[in-house]
């Protein structure tokens, strides 16, 4: 199977293409330091990822960009972060991407437990995990050609322990549960799921 990993290069995406680039072909995809470089913020750029990779079996994204910071601090300018990175950045990975995946392909996006459980901070991430999420089930009745599409949704990760001041009393998602997480997506046959720990 031929897979893309948008993110490759962030703590989740390392990992995924650690436990997966032994079973399959695996395209890194990253701002930099990846098999490709992309900006999901440019449909261009995806556009360009795309012809690059050429025809492949299933795409996963780690990538999404949000603001990180205190209520105060939110406006247009700030809020856009999320919306043009996690929310549009995935979405049109999906859009530009059905013109390249190959039948019965897959999509894989990233949300989170901000969705349901929000956090002081994080008003742009639960907000673009939100849309992530609606646009997964509607996309799942209407593409084409048998191709699936899912969201997996972690709490906190226990590799990003910098990150556990802001989620109080969570318990981290671990590494391997995680790599389950995709793989049920990946390799199972569900379509417009949350995928949850």
């Amino acid at each position: 199977m031929k897979i893309i990993i948008v993110g490759a290069t962030g703590t989740m995406g390392t990992y995924l293409v650690k436990v997966l680039e032994n079973e399959h072909e695996v395209i890194k995809v990253a701002s930099k330091g990846g098999d490709i470089s992309a900006d999901i913020t440019l449909t261009e750029s995806i556009e360009n990822m795309f012809r690059q990779a050429g025809a492949f079996d299933a795409l996963i994204s780690t990538a999404g960009p949000t603001f990180v910071g205190p209520w105060s601090k939110l406006n247009n300018e700030t809020f856009r972060t999320g919306v043009e990175g996690k929310m549009m950045g995935q979405i049109n990975l999906v859009l530009i991407g059905q013109k390249y995946i190959n039948p019965k392909g897959s999509f894989t996006l990233i949300t989170g437990a901000l969705t349901d459980e929000p956090q002081v901070n994080f008003a742009n991430a639960s907000a673009a995990n939100g849309a992530v999420e609606g646009f997964v089930r509607a996309a799942a009745i209407e593409l084409e050609n048998g191709i699936r599409i899912n969201a997996v949704s972690p709490t906190v990760i226990e590799d990003s322990p910098q990150y556990f001041p802001y989620f109080p009393g969570e318990i981290p998602t671990t590494m391997r549960q995680l790599e389950c997480m995709f793989r049920k997506s990946l390799f199972g046959k569900i379509t417009g799921h949350i995928i949850k720990p």
